[in-house]
């Protein structure tokens, strides 16, 4: 086997989940850590958090420039220095080894609620009675189930799913949340991103998990349907933009979950709310994260 390249960069560890589907994208990724821990006598002596740890089968050429671009991107679309890290990196190369699966023993079983657990493909799991269980492979699109921002939809939608509703998850990503409303009773799941590269990965997701769901190439203000329950776990600024367009597919009395918020920028979000005339029902929080859970009473 071929040698590899491991790069390490030093992000915020917030946005690991981003920069990780970055990775998969524009790199050649096979796949990431997003942080490892060293334990003695019980205790935790070290932590690479903060530092993503990524996976090449080679190295680009254009490394700085391809890292620049992204982080330029990340800027443009409301970030702050601050909230993306510094994208210090280092590249080295690594023996011969098979690290194709020494990535994966990072990833183990994530439980959301007591009803929902997360599974990644390649572990045996046995579920209790009653438990949702969605078996992905996680690295592949943005929605691991390990991110609070998935994890507070998640949790909405066992909290707020009507019965037999029509759902759409607005930039699935891995199509998790789509599959997990179908799980939880939605009579039609729908999914949509402006990124092709991961339309494929959700209908295998969806596949592997039994679940009928629609996923294809688009964006919210070109869907021509309407839906009880909306799905849209997206940047607060990228919120904010589309509030009016996800506010037109809803049916009256719809609810909608809003996440992917840091708490410090909720109010730019709230502000879209209020703009457009959503009554907040929600505020749900996991660590620094927000989900706003919204209803249409217009």
């Amino acid at each position: 086997m071929n040698n590899y390249f491991e790069l390490q960069i030093k992000i915020n560890p917030e946005l690991e989940d981003i920069v990780s589907e970055f990775c998969f994208e524009m790199l050649p990724c096979e796949g990431v850590v997003l942080a490892e821990e060293a334990y003695k006598d019980l205790e935790m002596i070290s932590t690479t958090e903060g530092t993503l740890k990524v996976f090449l089968i080679e190295e680009p050429k254009n490394l700085s420039d391809i890292l620049k671009q992204e982080r330029e991107l990340l800027k443009s679309r409301g970030l702050s220095d601050e909230e993306l890290g510094s994208w210090e990196y280092v590249i080295s190369n690594k023996p011969n080894e098979d690290w194709s699966k020494k990535w994966k023993e990072k990833w183990d079983i994530t439980r959301v609620t007591d009803k929902i657990v997360i599974v990644p493909d390649w572990l045996d799991y046995f579920p209790k009675s009653g438990e949702i269980v969605i078996r992905l492979e996680p690295g592949c699109a943005f929605g691991t189930g390990t991110h609070q921002t998935t994890q507070l939809c998640m949790k909405a939608i066992e909290k707020y799913l009507p019965k037999n509703a029509k759902v759409a998850d607005i930039g699935m990503g891995s199509g998790i949340l789509a599959i997990c409303a179908k799980k939880f009773g939605a009579s039609y799941a729908y999914g949509c991103d402006n990124d092709e590269t991961v339309i494929d990965v959700a209908k295998e997701n969806a596949i592997k998990n039994n679940a009928e769901c629609v996923f294809e190439l688009n964006t919210a203000d070109k869907i021509n349907e309407k839906f009880d329950f909306v799905l849209a776990n997206i940047l607060h600024n990228v919120l904010a933009e589309i509030m009016s367009d996800l506010k037109n597919i809803m049916k009256d009395s719809a609810i909608m979950v809003l996440s992917g918020i840091l708490d410090e920028k909720k109010t730019i979000v709230l502000d879209a709310i209020k703009k457009y005339n959503l009554q907040l029902i929600e505020e749900a929080h996991q660590d620094q994260w927000v989900a706003l859970i919204v209803r249409k009473v217009d």
